[in-house]
């Protein structure tokens, strides 16, 4: 039996609409207007215990929604969901104890009180064994370097320190599942890595079931072993990440800018995306052309003032995937 079950998920919103001004103000008061939200439809999945599931996708492709249904805050227009044999939306109670959940953009902590009074709170909510708290809060301090941070309001703490404290905060009940909502959004390279490492440790030592959704395709190849592209509420794409690379992840970008106005160029294995000025993007496969080779053709003709590579933008990902869900539907 799986930990986690998905099937045929769907969730709709209706969202009022009113014309801008006052005029529209007063006209939505007499005559409300609704407009329906397709967040998710039929999406289906499991996943067993101790897999780390990276979910990525757009703004509103549906990622979000699906970890708050996932965690017991939304309730399904329709499906069936899971977790851990029990129904996250119906059994709330009993279901939080067994998870931990980090959102981006909100915090569990108490802003004004420091770090260590909003664990102790926590304890108290969860109603963990005061030793096995301790233990539990000593390690993890320790592991995410919060020693120096423990008596510092919420409020006053850099991002990436406020992050790292609430990854603690959801793990001090030890939970077996864990839900990260984009954890490293507006995060420095340094806390990026340092969440990052945390993460893996925690699902390859402990065995942590872990769901993960974001946008930064290096979060995805750094952690996930199994990858799940969401877009317009639906499922495009499930599977290890070396199956995704083959198809459309494989795609990279190299930017180049040179010393004078862009040539124009016309490069085997390798097509001009953008070019502007003196700067030049490329579009290239490198199980087809390798990056140095490119590299190495352009500088031998032209003066280089400088280059780097990219993965191709997650938009242009799921655009792509999206498309080709379409066309195997019609």
């Amino acid at each position: 039996m799986p930990q986690i079950l998905v099937e045929d998920l769907v969730k709709h919103y209706r969202v009022a609409e009113r014309d801008p001004g006052l005029t529209g103000s007063l006209r939505g008061l007499v005559r409300r207007r609704w407009r329906e939200v397709r967040a998710l439809e039929r999406v289906s999945f499991s996943l067993e215990a101790g897999e780390l599931l990276g979910l990525i996708g757009p703004n509103g492709a549906g990622k979000s929604t699906t970890v708050k249904i996932l965690s017991g805050i939304l309730r399904p227009t329709s499906g069936r969901i899971e977790v851990a044999g029990r129904v996250p939306y119906e059994e709330r109670i009993a279901h939080v104890a067994g998870i931990g959940v980090v959102f981006g953009q909100r915090t569990q902590l108490w802003w004004d009180l420091p770090v260590i009074d909003g664990f102790d709170l926590l304890a108290h909510i969860y109603r963990i064994d005061p030793a096995k708290y301790r233990r539990t809060r000593d390690e993890l301090v320790a592991l995410l370097k919060l020693e120096r941070l423990l008596d510092q309001p919420v409020r006053q703490l850099s991002l990436g320190q406020r992050m790292r404290a609430e990854i603690a905060s959801a793990l001090l009940h030890e939970p077996a599942i864990l839900f990260l909502d984009e954890p490293t959004i507006g995060l420095d390279a340094p806390s990026k890595l340092a969440v990052r490492e945390f993460v893996l440790r925690l699902n390859r030592e402990r065995g942590v079931t872990v769901v993960l959704t974001t946008h930064d395709m290096h979060d995805i190849e750094a952690l996930a072993q199994r990858v799940m592209v969401i877009g317009h509420g639906q499922v495009l794409a499930d599977g290890g990440l070396d199956q995704l690379r083959a198809t459309a992840l494989a795609e990279r970008r190299l930017h180049v800018d040179f010393a004078g106005e862009a040539p124009m160029l016309s490069l085997p294995g390798a097509t001009v995306r953008k070019r502007e000025g003196r700067s030049l993007e490329l579009a290239f496969d490198p199980v087809v052309t390798s990056a140095p080779t490119l590299i190495a053709q352009i500088a031998a003709a032209h003066a280089v003032e400088d280059v780097h590579i990219a993965a191709t933008p997650i938009e242009e990902v799921i655009a792509r995937f999206y498309d080709l869900h379409r066309a195997s539907e019609a």
